[in-house]
């Protein structure tokens, strides 16, 4: 798996800086987790890594190559990272299996008895091995979103980006889905998280940074943040987040 590394990552919206000189550096299996009030950049933080926004200012390294530099070709860098939104994002005129395969069908030019071994393994692997041929109005937001982490997985990426997946969830369904994250990092992927599950941050993470108003205003080993925050900003946030 990849390494990736940020350095004064510079993001605006006309006179707006969503993120303000970010320097991040993930490691080869690392889960980190991006905390902070809503607003704070960590959406637009992962948007930049995918290259789905172009940033102003700054570097970003996927194994010591620069991926950021303008002009490049978007679609190689994505294909490395993959990345699983708020929205689950599936065809509705298609079945599970047929939204998984679309995307190694169409861009690796692979055919669907060559790809089914594998997405029936991956779907197995997610708990969804019941739920292959259903149509998404048939599954649960739950099994809805674990389809979606499957989709991008279908792609084979190195580095792993995940924007909130819970926060659309009845609560009783998010378990579900941090399972599917803990059985990604045991597997040894390289993730970045914005998530509003501070439980899960303590207990999964290997780093959690916390961000405000476009900055990394701390960050550090998840026990020792949420034990003892060091910055005045991140005791407030966590005493509210954590009520």
């Amino acid at each position: 798996m990849s390494k990736l590394s940020l350095r004064n990552v510079v993001k605006r919206f006309g006179n707006n800086t969503v993120c303000d000189g970010i320097d991040l550096d993930v490691n080869s299996g690392e889960m980190v987790c991006l905390i902070g009030s809503s607003g704070a950049g960590k959406s637009t933080l992962l948007r930049c890594i995918n290259l789905l926004e172009p940033i102003e200012d700054g570097e970003i390294f996927l194994d010591g190559a620069d991926i950021s530099i303008p002009g490049l070709d978007p679609e190689p860098v994505r294909r490395r990272i993959g990345m699983v939104f708020q929205s689950y994002n599936l065809f509705p005129h298609m079945s599970a299996a047929e939204n998984v395969m679309l995307a190694p069908r169409r861009i690796q030019k692979r055919t669907r008895a060559e790809l089914r071994p594998e997405i029936e393994a991956l779907f197995a692997r997610f708990g969804l091995a019941d739920h292959m041929d259903k149509y998404p109005d048939q599954l649960s937001g739950g099994q809805q979103q674990r389809v979606a982490i499957v989709r991008a997985l279908a792609m084979k990426p190195e580095v792993m980006l995940f924007d909130e997946i819970t926060s659309a969830l009845d609560p009783q369904l998010v378990g579900d889905v941090l399972d599917a994250l803990r059985a990604l990092k045991s597997d040894g992927m390289t993730m970045v998280l914005a998530t509003h599950e501070m439980g899960f941050a303590r207990e999964a993470a290997d780093k959690v940074c916390f961000l405000k108003d476009g900055k990394i205003i701390e960050e550090g080993a998840p026990d020792a943040l949420f034990a003892s925050p060091k910055r005045i900003e991140t005791q407030e946030f966590l005493s509210r987040a954590l009520k």
